[in-house]
């Protein structure tokens, strides 16, 4: 375990090499990121970097104003250079399962407004296709039993309310998330996305299709980079 924890940190660091003063970048969510934006913070205050980031989440935009990085609002009439954000899998063509964390509208908004999107991952989410790791939808609370039933019909597969500790998660935007235990057969992730957003109820769905340029790649070999 802490061979692998070292290895998230290594790939974390690696991404911040796509980096370069003057960018806009999009911060993203999870333990594998969390270590470029120490990283970023660190090249700040020692190397003269200079960014401005957008945060994917409230736990990111903490932890990058402790950093000392400066944030800003996402540019509604100009693109970020780069989103770095992590991934709960990805398969040969580059598309994502994300929203382990929670933060996956968010994270959907900015990355929609990036020129590249790097995704920071360890050797374990790299898969043939997509749907071992439940895919996460984020879904409005009212009539969410009935939003439920209308995935279930679609997917034809286990559906559950995301808890902890005992409680209804509830996202940065007042929402739930639903995981849907769909398993390793998402060959057409786009179709899948595209019906799930038909559903009133449903937000955002944790699929990230034709969006990720690159992935840093922590194997047990060392860091790797992979581009489409």
């Amino acid at each position: 375990m802490a061979e692998v924890s070292e290895l998230k940190r290594l790939a974390g660091i690696r991404a911040c090499d796509f980096v370069e003063s003057g960018m806009l970048v999009g911060l993203g969510t999870g333990s594998t990121v969390r270590y470029t934006i120490l990283e970023l913070g660190k090249r700040m205050k020692n190397d003269g970097l200079k960014i401005k980031g957008v945060p994917t989440s409230l736990a990111t935009e903490s932890l990058s104003l402790e950093l000392g990085i400066p944030l800003i609002e996402l540019p509604p009439d100009k693109k970020l250079d780069i989103i770095i954000d992590g991934a709960d899998e990805f398969d040969l063509g580059f598309n994502l399962i994300k929203g382990g964390g929670g933060a996956l509208l968010r994270e959907k908004i900015v990355a929609q407004r990036a020129l590249r999107m790097i995704v920071v991952a360890d050797q374990s989410k790299q898969v043939n296709t997509l749907g071992n790791f439940p895919l996460p939808i984020e879904v409005t609370p009212f009539a969410h039993e009935c939003t439920m039933n209308e995935i279930k019909e679609i997917l034809d597969c286990e559906v559950i309310i995301r808890k902890v500790d005992g409680n209804i998660f509830n996202t940065d935007n007042d929402n739930f998330i639903l995981d849907a235990h769909v398993g390793p057969k998402i060959e057409n992730p786009k179709e899948i996305e595209s019906k799930l957003l038909q559903i009133p109820g449903v937000v955002q769905v944790g699929l990230f299709v034709d969006m990720c340029d690159d992935v840093v790649l922590a194997t047990k070999d060392g860091i790797e980079v992979l581009s489409k």
